[in-house]
């Protein structure tokens, strides 16, 4: 796609460039209000060569529009010695966080403007290209003949499950009320290098090319290469790229703005368009306390669910979402192959968990010291035992160690993000725990039984959180997804016991009752998320807690046997 870049154009005269420039600045100030007003997030990529002037290209946008709607995350560089040294630790985790977690972090919400100056593409380049001079491949065999070839096959591998995780995310935005802009700033070989060696001799700049920027020059051709091959594999229909000439400030600013008036014009259209439908009550929360609806978010209008009859209308089960990306398992579980009859006794529950509990806590350690993260999710009835279950996990680890994340209703900010906002911000390190007391998965329980979101959203939910937990697992994660069940006899037997007992009674609320009636409507999307979810990557564990006893041994057991799976011993 590069080629298409014509660095030879003519100059645009002073008068014509000012002319164009200040009336498409004007527009498009214009335009960030009404964005802001009407909940439109843009994204704006500046990706390209280094010393192509992204930096600077951003600076002129910043200096004309709102600064209290826009917002400028700045990637550092790829630290390839990190990366080596998880490599060489023997397991295949890639970094201390997810490839994508700092650009989760650094979104800004629905309404503003976020300027990313090198994103997710250039650490996706720059991974490819550490795979192929051996940064991440330790095993690289030196001086053959086909070293080389092998290189570029590792280096391409790289750049490709980089690519369907940006695809992913690209397209999450995309549905989520976000446009997505993707500029790749292009300049010759021989114009970086001038550029380049330019900074470093002024003093005033020079801290900006350290010496491994200048070493780079001598990469250019194959540096072309991967960019090059990232372009084409990324120039998606719903977030083109749009290459710019940077040799030429005032052209490459001119279409850089033209570029975010269109967009932001296509954007608001589109909304406008969908305002017409008729606006659908997004309903109250359900049971915040107990953090069921911990992904509840206001439909917004241009999707009206079910406004005929409200929550009572079931959306119809759902066919499996059309991606070869993941691969959904054929043995799925299901609530209807559940035993509740699984029970230990006393004795015996008395003797595993003590023992299970010591040989966790030894693993966890040598986890921590081979920076392999866990993620231990649970989802479930209410009073199926998930809080219990949870404390006799957490009893086994070491305090520093691990996190708890409870998902209560979300907040004003979590609303004006991406669904997966609260979750992307909220991960463990590598080496550490996550403890997650419900989850992401409420989108398609919570809010698909009340109502909270359309057939094509939760369509497009599957998909999503089959990418986020493919990307967690690429990472080099351990997750667990826990499913805690319980017949509705032992259900209600728990609630009639909550009810008569003073010192239980804040564990029940007229929410658990009004959830417990809506019964076949839950045991449907659980059905449908066992099987859209169930992934090879990521498959569900239901633990059968009609005796709790028996349903914390299994998660204890569960855990231990993941771990050493991993490699670990204890």
């Amino acid at each position: 796609m590069l080629d298409q870049v014509n660095l030879n154009q003519p100059d645009i005269d002073k008068g014509t460039y000012k002319e164009t420039h200040d009336a498409l600045i004007e527009r498009l100030v214009t335009l960030q209000q009404k964005a802001r007003l009407q909940g439109v997030g843009l994204v704006v990529l500046f990706e390209g060569w280094n010393g192509a002037g992204k930096g600077s290209r951003i600076s002129d946008l910043m200096f004309n529009l709102d600064a209290r709607a826009t917002s400028v995350h700045v990637t550092g560089d790829f630290d390839a010695d990190e990366a080596r040294a998880f490599s060489d630790a023997g397991h295949n985790v890639t970094g201390y966080w997810p490839f994508m977690q700092q650009f989760w972090q650094a979104l800004g919400p629905r309404g503003a403007i976020t300027f990313y100056d090198r994103g997710w593409y250039s650490v996706a380049a720059e991974r490819a290209m550490c795979r192929a001079f051996g940064g991440l491949n330790p095993k690289r065999k030196e001086g053959k003949k086909g070293a080389v070839r092998g290189d570029q096959l590792a280096a391409r591998k790289e750049a490709g499950v980089c690519l369907a995780s940006i695809r992913e995310f690209e397209r999450g935005l995309v549905d989520d009320g976000y446009e997505v802009v993707k500029f790749f700033i292009h300049v010759s070989a021989e114009g970086q290098r001038e550029r380049l060696e330019r900074l470093a001799a002024d003093p005033t700049t020079a801290w900006r090319v350290d010496k491994k920027r200048l070493e780079r020059i001598g990469n250019y051709e194959y540096a072309y290469s991967i960019y090059d091959l990232m372009l084409e594999g990324s120039n998606f229909a719903f977030a083109p790229w749009t290459l710019v000439n940077g040799e030429d400030k005032r052209r490459a600013n001119i279409v850089i703005a033209q570029t975010l008036v269109r967009a932001l014009e296509s954007a608001l259209a589109r909304k406008e368009a969908a305002s017409s439908v008729e606006p659908v009550s997004s309903g109250t929360p359900v049971n915040p306390a107990d953090g069921a609806a911990s992904s509840m978010e206001p439909v917004s209008p241009e999707v009206p669910v079910n406004s005929a009859d409200g929550a009572a209308k079931q959306p119809p089960r759902f066919a499996a979402p059309a991606t070869s990306r993941f691969h959904l398992i054929d043995d799925a579980p299901t609530l209807a192959g559940v035993d509740h009859s699984l029970s230990l006794l006393p004795e015996e529950y008395k003797d595993e968990l003590k023992s299970l509990q010591k040989r966790l806590f030894r693993l966890e350690n040598n986890m921590y010291q081979a920076r392999i993260p866990l993620m231990v999710m649970y989802e479930g009835w209410d009073a199926a035992g998930k809080g219990g279950n949870i404390k006799r996990v957490a009893q086994s680890l070491d305090a520093r160690a691990y996190t708890i994340f409870p998902s209560p209703a979300p907040t004003a900010p979590e609303l004006a993000h991406p669904h997966l906002w609260r979750y992307w911000t909220r991960l463990p390190k590598a080496g550490h725990v996550g403890i997650y007391d419900r989850s992401w998965y409420g989108r398609v329980l919570v809010e698909r039984v009340e109502g909270y979101a359309s057939p094509e959203r939760l369509t497009q939910a599957y998909d999503e959180i089959n990418a986020f937990e493919k990307d967690l697992v690429d990472w080099g994660a351990i997750l667990l997804k826990f499913w805690v069940e319980v017949s509705p006899d032992e259900q209600l037997r728990r609630f009639e016991e909550r009810q008569s007992n003073p010192a239980k009674q804040w564990k029940i609320t007229d929410d658990d009752w009004r959830n417990r009636e809506k019964y076949p409507q839950y045991k449907e999307a659980i059905e449908d998320m066992f099987r859209l979810t169930s992934t090879s990557f990521a498959p569900w564990i239901i633990l059968e807690s009609d005796d709790k006893r028996y349903a914390r041994v299994k998660a204890l057991r569960t855990i231990v046997a993941a771990l050493e799976d991993a490699g670990l011993s204890d």
